[in-house]
Order: C-alpha cells, then structure tokens, then sequence
C-alpha cells in the first residue's frame, strides 16, 4: 500500500536579493489518508521535533543529506525539474522532497517560485522537505566556511511569508525549524548537472533553512 500525495508550492518571496542562489518551498501539503501515523487528536502535524534526531541524524544533518541528493542528480532527470519520478536517487528511511527549480522575478526584483506535484510514496517512508532553504558551495564562490555560511544565512533571512500545511493543519512555531547545516561535501556532479558545474566536481558546502521531517503517512487509498 502506498501513499498517494500532492504537494503544492504556493508563491514565497524572498526580497531585495537578485536570484543567484536558489530557494525552494513546500507550503502545502496533502495525502488521500485523513490521518497521519501515529494520528494526533490536536492541530499539531506528526512532525519530528526540530532538536530530534529521526533516522540517527539530526536536522542539520538531514538537511546536508538533501543536498546531498538534490545534486547527484542530472538536470534532465531530476524529480525538482519534474522530469523524473519522486523515486529518483531515494533510498533507506527518509525520501526527499523538495520545491521549484525554476523561481522568476516578480517587477520588484523579489524571487517568487511555485511547484504543484502528485507524488506516491510508499508506506513507511518518513518525508523531509524545505519550507525555504539556501546553499552555498566553496566551488559556487564561496571563499570559506564563513563566507559560504554568512552567504547562505543571509538569503534566508530575507524570505517572508513562509507556513507549512499538513493535511489542513498549520505547522506552529515555524522559527524552531530553521537549521544550519554543518560544513558538508556533496558530489562528484553528474553531467548536466543543476548548478551547470564541471562533471565530476566535489566541492564543502553550507545550507540553511526552514526544514521539516514529517512521519510516515498511514497507508492511503489505492
């Protein structure tokens, strides 16, 4: 049995920044199933706390895993550019989702990106997404862990009007699920690559964030 989900980026701001580094979003989010597992009675999502440590690792280092997988995969075959299955690269415990690839510039110079995905997961599959995040890498030009970290911070920092629903439920408290990633690795890069890098590149690199690990959904409809 599987989990049958769509996903929906609304539009997000982020201001006064010219779009050299991405952001992504999942403000939205719905199953067929009309409870989650472990089911709450109160308004509250089945989400991981954000000082937890789900699967063995903490949030921040979830967070480097999703970049992690978002650029071991080519352009042309990745589940962000809807040009593959959400299967794509996924395996063990946590499957990733992510937002849009592809923001635009509204007529005040504000990034604004929107994603509208169905998606099925199999059961038993814990979710972890962004609300907004950011990465900057030492080979995007990046000087130093400082540099990379100072960079990453201050794009999301300007995000605004950021929120997460979870089958009608609002995620309270969005502040406690900003993470900083510890200084990770990610590569060798594939051909067509999304940062359009020299294949086989490796580079350190920091990201920061709103993140959230959702519980695995109870098993949806067929």
């Amino acid at each position: 049995m599987k989990n049958s989900i769509t996903t929906q980026t609304k539009s997000f701001l982020i201001r006064g920044l010219t779009p050299t580094l991405l952001a992504t979003a999942i403000l939205s989010f719905g199953a067929t199933s009309s409870t989650l597992a472990g089911g709450h009675d109160d308004d509250r999502p089945n989400i991981f706390p954000p000082q937890s440590h789900p699967y063995g690792k903490s949030y921040a280092e979830w967070s480097a895993a999703h970049w992690q997988w978002t650029y071991s995969l080519p352009a042309d075959h990745h589940p962000l550019t809807d040009t593959a299955p959400v299967s794509t690269g996924q395996s063990g415990p946590v499957w990733f989702l992510g937002g849009t690839w592809a923001p635009t510039t509204d007529l005040n110079g504000n990034l604004v990106g929107v994603a509208d995905r169905h998606v099925t997961i199999p059961a038993g599959k814990a979710l972890f997404f962004p609300i907004t995040d950011a990465e900057q890498s030492l080979a995007e030009g990046g000087t130093s862990e400082a540099d990379c970290r100072a960079t990453a911070v201050d794009f999301v920092n300007h995000a605004v009007g950021l929120s997460c629903t979870i089958d009608g439920r609002s995620l309270k408290n969005l502040p406690a699920y900003r993470t900083e990633s510890p200084f990770f690795i990610f590569g060798p890069l594939p051909d067509n690559n999304l940062l359009g890098l020299p294949a086989g590149t490796t580079t350190a690199a920091v990201s920061d964030g709103y993140f959230v690990m959702l519980a695995p959904l109870s098993p949806g409809r067929r």
